[in-house]
């Protein structure tokens, strides 16, 4: 029985229009950031220019890294119908076809399909889920202690932005909760015909920050100047990327970066991504923007792609639009 959704099975392939364009170009100068030296004037400068990097030094150990995406790895390559019992048995969203719904059908509701499926924890919840299959007992301590990390960078990371925008930090400090953080774990299965899909299709994020380990095989792409760069995969570093509640906090002074993902035609890759979000409630006041939430910004996003088949984000919110 095949681990993949009956939706990447050949016989099953859709063809996917990407009209953002598909020549791109290798990118060995993303800026890098040292967490051990985290100058505030540094982390503005790249988040103005580029709104992601490379960030070295995060304290992370290697070998959890590695457990980490073997296991997941493992999780994925159980047949497809084993993973839907088992996640529904432990109320863990799994997706295919797109992350920006968590729903089975969410890829019927969008313009293009994404060659890719995942799973969705919230980390504040990852006590409560009902991990009793064998496959689910690691993963999940070692999701523990990975989002402990993440919770550590990002808490950091924002503290460098905060000051480098003169914000005051305890008036900021609902802008990024912990309670928020939720991991997603990706694959993009192979696919022989690459120029008809991709993994996931151009889009920003919506968090505040977003951070990236990921596997050996390239894919990610960023946006820059009109022209699509590969971000080369590079052992024990991790790709942090801003995103729209971000440019929004920064009157559009940091910039929420538009990326996507190339599929592999002989290859999977495996990545995991941690997200973190203002409170819910936390009106968010920028002078580019109307004030608004996390859970009104993610409400329009979802309805967005349900009427449009896309999401639209911060222009919705523009001021004199």
């Amino acid at each position: 029985m095949s681990s993949y959704p009956p939706l990447f099975l050949p016989t099953n392939l859709l063809i996917q229009t990407d009209n953002s364009g598909n020549s791109s170009q290798d990118l060995d100068l993303l800026p890098v950031i040292d967490l051990q030296n985290l100058n505030p004037s540094d982390i503005g400068e790249v988040c103005r220019d580029w709104g992601v990097f490379r960030l070295i030094n995060h304290g992370i150990p290697e070998t959890l890294s590695n457990q980490l995406h073997e296991e997941t790895k493992k999780l994925f390559d159980l047949p497809f119908e084993t993973k839907k019992d088992i996640c529904a048995e432990a109320n863990i969203p799994y997706f295919w076809g797109t992350p920006a719904l968590n729903s089975v059908n969410a890829a019927m509701l969008t313009k293009n399909v994404n060659w890719v499926e995942g799973f969705s924890v919230v980390l504040d919840q990852l006590q409560l889920i009902q991990m009793e299959h064998p496959a689910l007992f690691s993963f999940r301590s070692l999701l523990e202690e990975h989002g402990q990390h993440m919770a550590r960078l990002s808490r950091n990371i924002f503290k460098a932005m905060v000051t480098d925008l003169g914000l005051d930090l305890t008036l900021t400090e609902p802008y990024l909760s912990k309670s928020t953080g939720l991991i997603r774990v990706y694959r993009y299965p192979h696919c022989s015909e690459t120029e008809k899909v991709l993994g996931l299709d151009a889009h920003t994020d919506s968090s505040v920050l977003s951070i990236l380990s990921q596997d050996n095989i390239g894919g990610l792409q960023i946006l820059k100047d009109d022209a699509w760069f590969n971000i080369k995969p590079i052992p024990n570093t991790l790709i942090v990327n801003l995103g729209d509640m971000s440019q929004a906090i920064s009157d559009d002074a940091y910039r929420s970066v538009t990326h996507r993902v190339k599929v592999n035609k002989c290859e999977q890759r495996i990545s995991i991504c941690y997200f973190v979000f203002p409170v819910e409630d936390t009106v968010i006041r920028s002078s580019k923007y109307k004030p608004f939430t996390n859970q009104e910004f993610r409400s329009q996003v979802q309805e967005d792609i349900k009427t449009t088949g896309t999401k639209i984000g911060l222009p919705r919110f523009k001021l004199g639009h």
